[in-house]
């Protein structure tokens, strides 16, 4: 049994359009999980609606991304799932051979986790969001194939955005952190999955559509590297003090290093913002203290 989480907070319309492509898959999923923060009964009406078995689990509190996709993985498992199929409410299957095609990559490389190319929305050939290989950004989806016939990016994925997993995963690396709420929930996880050894990888022959996300993305040193800084504060807050977390933990720690030579490149010599940097240590400094307060 395949079962399809997605999360919502506020965007009905943004909601109805990823079901859409949803519960037109060639190969269904059994069961449609909707996790809504907000407890909106646009979005019941809505998940009522779906032609596939439905299950809308409302929230009174946000739950953020993190707590509302362990919500909905929990209840998938209860449910009896075999596999979890994870969606965001911004984006969305790229067309309805998605799940077929995960499933398939899943079964032919014996994966514990697979996931779509994440594209631009807007233009299916550039990338959502720019991969790192080694000291290389990505931005294309042209270049994410190193040989002729390559189906599979071993080793990286997007989790939340289309990712499938078997559900015998989550027994070795868990549910999302509700105390990370949003931001770098995903990372945590992939840190997770690469340290219990189960196989996993991006499948190179279906894709997953999403806003784009590189504009956060500021490069310096002429490109050769990237500082991510969101425009938005609230953003900012969670982004920076997720990450003190994240770069304290087993499998990360080795980047801190580089932490610190971007972060101060960025906000000393990009932006001559030194207070941008105090704020930048002030908000790392909450998250390796594992103080996970929201902001008010």
């Amino acid at each position: 049994m395949v079962c399809a989480v997605v999360v919502t907070h506020r965007r009905p319309d943004e909601l109805a359009k990823s079901l859409d492509v949803l519960s037109t898959q060639s190969r269904l999923p059994d069961h449609l999980i909707v996790v809504d923060n907000d407890h909106d009964d646009r979005v019941r009406d809505l998940v009522a609606g779906q032609p596939v078995r439905t299950t809308y689990l409302p929230s009174r509190r946000n739950l953020g991304g993190a707590g509302g996709f362990a919500l909905g993985i929990l209840h998938a498992l209860a449910l009896g799932a075999d596999w979890v199929w994870l969606a965001d409410d911004d984006g969305h299957p790229h067309d309805g051979q998605v799940l077929a095609t995960l499933l398939a990559c899943a079964n032919n490389h014996r994966l514990a986790e697979v996931s779509p190319m994440v594209c631009n929305a807007d233009d299916p050939q550039l990338l959502a969001f720019p991969l790192r290989r080694g000291l290389v950004w990505r931005r294309r989806v042209d270049e994410l194939r190193t040989e002729p016939g390559q189906d599979l990016l071993p080793g990286i994925a997007s989790l939340f955005n289309g990712a499938l997993f078997r559900a015998s995963a989550f027994e070795s690396i868990g549910v999302p952190d509700l105390r990370l709420f949003v931001r770098g929930d995903e990372v945590e996880m992939h840190r997770r999955l690469v340290r219990s050894g189960l196989p996993f990888g991006t499948c190179l022959d279906t894709s997953y559509l999403h806003p784009c996300g590189s504009a956060e993305f500021k490069p310096i040193l002429g490109g050769r590297m990237h500082t991510q800084y969101p425009d938005d504060a609230t953003k900012r807050y969670f982004t920076y003090r997720n990450r003190g977390y994240l770069m304290a933990q087993p499998g990360l720690r080795k980047l801190l290093v580089q932490e610190w030579l971007r972060f101060g490149w960025f906000f000393l010599v990009s932006r001559r913002d030194p207070k941008g940097l105090l704020e930048w240590l002030r908000l790392r400094r909450l998250g390796r203290r594992e103080q996970f307060e929201r902001p008010s």
